[in-house]
């Protein structure tokens, strides 16, 4: 929201699921904002919020300029403690539970399993 220079009321208002969006203008129709400004700011503070479902997440998504997979990977640390950690290729991705939370040691184990899972794949 910073380095967009957004409010919480803007980011309200750009806040449309995209697919929703596209499919009402071809009905002449006007798609309404998923996220009221409370709770954008009780998202961005971290409070207890209702888990937003698919159609949040692609509004947010929008609203913010990111990808869906970064504000899903956001979601699913915030709301499920599930840590979407990357190959250092950024090819393989795993969800892990508590990633962040773990020593150094352990995170290093898991990533050496998902590098390993990666050259298997390939067949080296």
């Amino acid at each position: 929201m910073e380095e967009l220079e957004l409010s919480y009321r803007r980011l309200e208002e750009l806040c449309l699921d995209p697919e929703v969006e596209a499919a009402g203008a071809a009905l002449g129709e006007v798609a309404e904002p998923l996220w009221k400004r409370g709770t954008l700011e009780n998202l961005a503070k971290r409070r207890r919020i209702k888990t937003p479902d698919l159609p949040q997440l692609r509004a947010l998504a929008a609203g913010l300029q990111l990808s869906l997979d970064q504000v899903r990977a956001a979601a699913g640390a915030q709301f499920l403690g599930i840590d979407t950690v990357w190959s250092a290729d950024g090819k393989v991705r795993a969800l892990v539970a508590g990633f962040r939370e773990m020593d150094p040691e352990d995170q290093d184990k898991v990533i050496a399993l998902m590098e390993s899972r990666r050259r298997i794949s390939r067949g080296g």
